[in-house]
């Protein structure tokens, strides 16, 4: 028995709190809003082309987080399976709020605007990153309890619906921040 096994459930809960705390207090030192400039907070944003996309609880990025969460997992359970589910839990809330960080960041949000059809896009509000975290975490902890064929349904529905449906998804947004190919980025923005 490891120290990770002795340690309660709620020291787990504080901790995950405490990096998602930490990190709003790093995006609002860093000059992110902590809601919407429009001053509403909207449970659902559908345009992707919109000002409120990435500024709310929830809009068409929300399955790429639950699918960071099945992936953390997976990842999680082949290099560190003998740590407890909560301890996994904690290191994917932690690489999920790095990227947070990283993706507010003015070198990120410019290489989304040069790279991707986001050509507007300003970063994510604090509620945003923090409902991101919450979504991944929310996947993770179904990957940990569902069928693994479950939880790859789920993920390559997500990412053909969301390819359908906004051209976009998690492949081709890490595919257009790595190596942005004209033809995808023509085709996302309807040509």
């Amino acid at each position: 028995m490891t120290w990770f096994d002795r340690l309660p459930r709620r020291a787990y809960l504080l901790i995950g709190l405490g990096l998602i705390a930490a990190t709003a207090a790093i995006l609002l030192a860093m000059g992110r809003v902590p809601i919407c400039t429009c001053g509403t907070v909207k449970l659902w944003t559908s345009d992707v082309l919109s000002s409120d996309n990435s500024q709310h609880i929830a809009d068409w990025y929300t399955p790429s987080h639950i699918i960071h969460g099945f992936l953390f997992f997976g990842l999680l359970w082949l290099v560190a399976r003998r740590l407890p589910v909560k301890a996994r839990a904690i290191i994917a809330i932690l690489v999920e709020c790095a990227w947070e960080i990283a993706e507010n960041s003015p070198v990120i949000i410019d290489r989304y605007r040069e790279a991707t059809i986001a050509l507007g896009y300003t970063g994510d509000s604090v509620i945003n990153s923090v409902s991101d975290i919450s979504f991944m975490l929310l996947g993770f902890f179904f990957a940990s309890r569902a069928p693994l064929w479950l939880t790859v349904a789920i993920a390559i529905f997500f990412e053909l619906f969301t390819g359908w449906l906004i051209r976009d998804n998690l492949a081709l947004n890490i595919l257009m921040l790595v190596h942005p190919l004209d033809s995808v980025r023509a085709w996302q923005g309807g040509a």
